[in-house]
């Protein structure tokens, strides 16, 4: 647990602290004796049944710091009733993953005696933001304090108090001995090993787990086209014809590497329990909000909002918005493309270094431009999102997920389109691609990485070293460690992440026939981009709350739609290359003709492949046949029992 520490809670229940809730300074007393209240009662009366105490912090320097931050915690029953309402999975004793139940708990590996030890800190982390999330208003009318903090019977306090900036935060607590652990066999020492993902899960749950799994195997099958692209780069470099091989193989790994992860995750996904594991009935957003009404699958009282509103919020403001993005995306590569002009016209008149150098800079600034552009649509569209209304947070990601990917895929590729394809200069293609990936690798290094890292150091540069003059090396205390964490920065989950490997898996698959040297790039900057998101989850970020996932969700679609987009992409340049078009000196029309022949065969050899691949390894496959079998097999038994009275003994 917790590295020794321990609090006690008002009837003096000793528990270790493991979630932290800040609520404003300005709460209202009558509001946090009723939350308070809410959180300890039992779960029959209607609360969560946890262990809460406020967090006492003393002054420092003259700062006060925010008196209304709680700990919270639970005891060990709570939580392994909390297991079985969330549906964890444990291992059985016969080494195969089950659906835990308390009743049954004996049977299964690793509980014993009292059941300590038996779940992870981000498991117990995991249910109590569980039971928080589900605590229900009752028959109150508003929070108290607050008359315009409306509740509504059955409504997530929760969320409603998240919504009305009552709750500014929860968040887990970070391990401090087992984070050490994890930073020494992780990213402490450089080594050629892989990721421990067993280790990442336990520590931060299956969704990051999954993502840094897909992030170490996109490095490892970029490495045959690093490897090959290095000769065809250090050798005929102007001859363009000898990468119609290239593109060949591009499409072949594209479409495989997709499936054997798709069979990869499922492995992980079923060792860890999450493959066979029932989604819970999702519950309305924090920010969703609506008329009074009834949910028709759970009959309970809740805002709701109709279809035909959001629909009209989409399609009479969300896509035109888009389009306009797009065209302002569009006007600013034009001008791009007169810079480029003007550079070239420049060097023509007064050929030396200098002017040389400056043909680079127009792709420079683009570079620059695209990543900034990039970065205000994204807060333009997270706020389209929220104005539509979605009452799910995946219906929520879906919309928000494809109004990036329409414009980061429009305003990073649509210039190479442009030179590739109406342009048709294949020396000016290679130069802004290796430019503007050269350059977004540069930037993405310097905000994801060295920032970061550079403001937390900065904001806590007093506090270590007030802490380090009184204590040294010493374990710090948890007034103080809560209080750290409380300032670090808030991990906003794995989206932006997945979308900077969605990029550069485009400008691989997309183009690199032109600039071998691609894939090279990306693995140099992928073993970066291990070992710094690594720091960042450790010592940057505040601990996320483990999140349960069987594979990387969208993303799978956004790639395969990618890979799709680069058959179409790599068969055009193939039909431009000089070799093939000298085959076809007096009929364009026969090129073209084939080129869309080769196309519709290369699609039709992928999609025949991606059905020959199974999904799931056939292994998994039986067993989760047999425990499906298994499980009907009990219920019937079960009935049977309980037909003849004969009572039911585990």
């Amino acid at each position: 647990m917790q590295s020794g520490w321990s609090v006690s809670d008002s009837d003096g229940t000793a528990f270790t602290p493991m979630v932290v809730l800040e609520l404003a300074e300005d709460t209202s007393e009558e509001a946090i004796k009723w939350l308070l209240s809410r959180i300890r009662d039992k779960e029959q009366n209607g609360g969560a049944e946890l262990l809460v105490e406020q967090l006492l912090t003393r002054d420092h320097g003259g700062q006060k710091g925010n008196p209304n931050v709680f700990l919270v915690g639970s005891t060990l029953k709570r939580l392994l009733h909390g297991a079985e309402d969330v549906g964890l999975f444990k291992e059985f004793n016969d080494d195969s993953m089950r659906g835990f139940t308390y009743t049954n708990k004996d049977n299964f590996k690793d509980f014993q005696g009292d059941g300590d030890g038996f779940l992870s800190v981000a498991e117990c982390q995991y249910i109590i933001k569980h039971e928080l999330d589900t605590l229900r208003a009752k028959d109150e009318a508003n929070v108290p304090g607050y008359p315009k903090a409306k509740l509504y019977p059955g409504k997530s306090i929760i969320r409603r108090l998240q919504s009305k900036g009552i709750l500014y935060q929860v968040f887990p607590l970070h391990d401090k001995e087992e984070l050490k652990r994890l930073s020494f066999s992780w990213y402490r020492k450089v080594k050629l090993s892989f990721q421990p993902l067993n280790d990442i899960r336990h520590y931060f749950g299956e969704g990051l787990a999954l993502y840094f799994g897909f992030l170490e195997y996109f490095t490892l099958a970029m490495l045959p086209m690093a490897l090959i692209g290095i000769p065809y780069y250090l050798w005929d470099w102007e001859d363009y014809d000898k990468y119609v091989l290239f593109a060949v193989f591009n499409l072949v790994w594209s479409t495989v590497f997709l499936e054997v992860w798709k069979r990869f995750s499922a492995t992980l996904a079923f060792s860890w329990g999450t493959l066979s594991r029932k989604k819970a009935f999702e519950e309305p957003r924090a920010g969703f909000h609506g008329v009074l009404g009834f949910n028709p699958v759970t009959g309970r009282e809740e805002p709701v909002y109709p279809n035909s509103k959001r629909l009209l919020r989409i399609y009479l403001v969300s896509v035109p918005f888009v389009l306009l993005c797009l065209y302002l995306s569009f006007y600013i590569m034009m001008i791009y493309f007169d810079m480029e002009s003007w550079a070239l016209a420049l060097y023509e008149v007064e050929p030396n270094f200098w002017t040389g150098l400056f043909l680079f800079v127009p792709s420079i600034i683009y570079a620059v431009v695209i990543e900034v552009l990039n970065l205000l649509y994204r807060y333009a569209a997270e706020f389209l999102t929220d104005w539509e209304n979605h009452r799910l947070e995946t219906s929520y990601q879906n919309h928000l997920v494809l109004k990036v990917l329409v414009f980061n895929f429009f305003n990073c590729f649509a210039s190479l389109f442009y030179i590739a394809f109406v342009m048709q200069d294949v020396v000016l293609l290679r130069q802004s691609l290796a430019t503007l990936l050269i350059t977004s690798q540069i930037l993405n290094q310097i905000m994801e990485a060295f920032l970061p890292y550079w403001l937390q150091r900065r904001r806590n540069k007093k506090a270590h070293k007030r802490l380090h003059r009184v204590m040294a090396d010493q374990e710090l205390p948890l007034a103080q460690q809560a209080q750290l964490e409380l300032d670090m920065s808030t991990y906003l989950g794995t989206f932006d992440d997945y979308l900077e490997q969605f990029l550069l898996f485009g400008y691989v698959s997309l183009f690199s026939c032109v600039y071998p040297l691609a894939a090279v790039l990306v693995v140099l900057n992928n073993i970066t981009e291990v070992y710094s998101d690594a720091f960042k989850m450790c010592h940057v970020f505040k601990r996320p709350f483990a999140e349960p996932a069987s594979n990387i969700g969208v993303w799978q679609l956004a790639f395969e739609t990618m890979s799709v987009i680069a058959v179409v992409t790599n068969c055009a340049l193939i039909g431009l290359s000089p070799q093939v078009k000298a085959y076809f000196l007096e009929s364009d029309t026969q090129l073209i003709l084939l080129v869309v022949c080769v196309e519709h065969i290369l699609l039709a050899f992928k999609f025949i492949l991606a059905f020959v691949i199974p999904d799931v390894p056939k292994h998994i496959q039986n067993k989760l046949a047999r425990l499906e079998f298994e499980s009907l097999e009990a219920f019937k038994k079960k009935k049977i029992l309980e037909t003849s009275g004969i009572p039911n003994k585990h």
